[in-house]
């Protein structure tokens, strides 16, 4: 199961075109070019059911773009994150799992095989950041996650 939320959401919020488009702009707001590896690696991302890591993109980059390397693939996916484009997974110990989905969602984490599956619980959208954190720490986003084990990896009964 890709999505667990209640709104009918899936990994690819509006149409590819859209996607894309925001992208773009976003890459001009922040003075970026444009380049068609940039654009695989953002298509890559956006397209995957798995929150890949940077080897899994670069897997996929490799088969149209035979001479990227795996160090332009790692420092696009970090500017992917810096300009709001994407998002870290938090919480798996490993390496990078990246996730183009920005609409607010959560994570639930199999600690067995490292399934991450999205979902979304809007009470966890209004949870209140207490004044003491918000004096000494500017919020930006607030994601919650869950690990535990997914239905393959959990004992049956």
């Amino acid at each position: 199961m890709r999505s667990m939320s209640n709104n009918g959401g899936s990994k690819i919020h509006g149409n590819l075109t859209e996607r894309m488009d925001a992208f773009k702009e976003r890459c001009r707001q922040a003075g970026l070019k444009v380049t068609p590896q940039r654009i695989a690696v953002f298509r890559t991302l956006i397209e995957s059911n798995e929150h890949p890591s940077a080897e899994m993109v670069f897997r996929q980059v490799r088969k149209i773009f035979p001479n990227i390397s795996m160090d332009t693939v790692n420092r696009t996916l970090l500017m992917l994150k810096e300009i709001g484009a994407a998002i870290v997974v938090p919480g798996l110990g490993g390496p990078k799992r990246f996730d183009g989905n920005i609409q607010p969602h959560h994570h639930l984490i199999c600690m067995k095989c490292k399934k991450i599956i999205d979902f979304y619980h809007e009470p966890f959208d209004n949870i209140q950041v207490p004044q003491r954190v918000k004096r000494a720490f500017a919020v930006s986003r607030i994601t919650v996650y869950l690990e535990g084990l997914c239905d393959k990896c959990r004992p049956k009964r």
